[in-house]
């Protein structure tokens, strides 16, 4: 111990150490030192400061600020909005297909789908419609109609139609059912229906389910009038003929008032005249 006294007297011993070194070791004990002095105590947080400033410490308070971010983000979703734009929706354009006699507008002006969207009528006749019909694109319509002696020309993708006129007509140029087609192919929803529509073209059509329903219902429940199809004119014919001699049995000196005698009428054998005469 003398020994050791006499080395740490010595002053050159001493410089030779590192620095610190000797501070430690002359450091007393944890359980037996006195209180820190106040110089110590502001010399010992500098380490603790600084080790924050590690990049681990930086990343954490960058996470932490974005965390921070996002928590306040809902706070500031939670503030009452204020005054929003009202979307004023398009109106719904409706065809009805009719002639100019009824003006439909009337009837659907003011009206409003659900209370919300205004209501377009768009009235035209078939003669002065045209369109063209797509798989995934609905229904273009084109429209040429005379207002007030001004031609007006149109196109529009109607949302529903109403059709108030016949399809088909046996005059000449007045068959539209293509454009039934059209309509249908398009998906164009109908306030009747278009089903009905096109089997309305046909009477002979319309008569055959009238004929279902008699024979579902019975002649005493649902009274039809007794009719013959014939496809052409052909086997009117031999029926006719047949009729009409039949007639001639009963009646020798009349000529027989009927569908025959209209037949002949029609083709110039008969003179335009009706009624029955007697041979001289």
């Amino acid at each position: 111990m003398n020994f050791l006294r006499r080395r740490l007297s010595d002053s050159s011993f001493v410089a030779n150490l590192p620095n610190g070194y000797m501070t430690d070791l002359q450091r007393p004990d944890s359980s037996t030192s006195s209180p820190a002095s106040p110089a110590m105590e502001r010399r010992h947080p500098q380490p603790l400061a600084a080790s924050f400033s590690s990049p681990g410490s930086s990343l954490f308070s960058s996470f932490s600020s974005a965390m921070k971010q996002t928590s306040q983000a809902p706070s500031g979703l939670m503030e009452p909005p204020g005054p929003s734009t009202p979307v004023v929706q398009r109106p719904r354009i409706l065809l009805v297909i009719d002639d100019a006699h009824t003006d439909w507008a009337k009837y659907f002006h003011g009206k409003k789908v659900n209370g919300e969207v205004e209501i377009r009528v768009e009235q035209a006749e078939f003669s002065e419609l045209n369109l063209a019909a797509y798989v995934t694109g609905g229904c273009m319509v084109d429209m040429q109609v005379m207002r007030n002696g001004t031609k007006v020309v149109r196109s529009f993708k109607p949302d529903f139609i109403l059709v108030r006129q016949h399809a088909y007509s046996m005059a000449l140029g007045e068959d539209y059912r293509s454009l039934v087609i059209g309509l249908q192919y398009g998906g164009l929803p109908a306030v009747n229906s278009l089903y009905s529509v096109y089997n309305f073209c046909s009477k002979p059509w319309v008569f055959s389910q009238l004929i279902k329903i008699f024979h579902s219902l019975g002649p005493e429940k649902f009274p039809l009038v007794e009719q013959t199809f014939f496809p052409n004119h052909k086997p009117m014919v031999s029926v006719l003929f047949y009729s009409a001699y039949l007639c001639d049995l009963e009646q020798p000196n009349v000529y027989v008032l009927g569908l025959f005698e209209w037949s002949r009428w029609a083709r110039g054998l008969l003179p335009d005249h009706q009624g029955s005469k007697e041979e001289p």
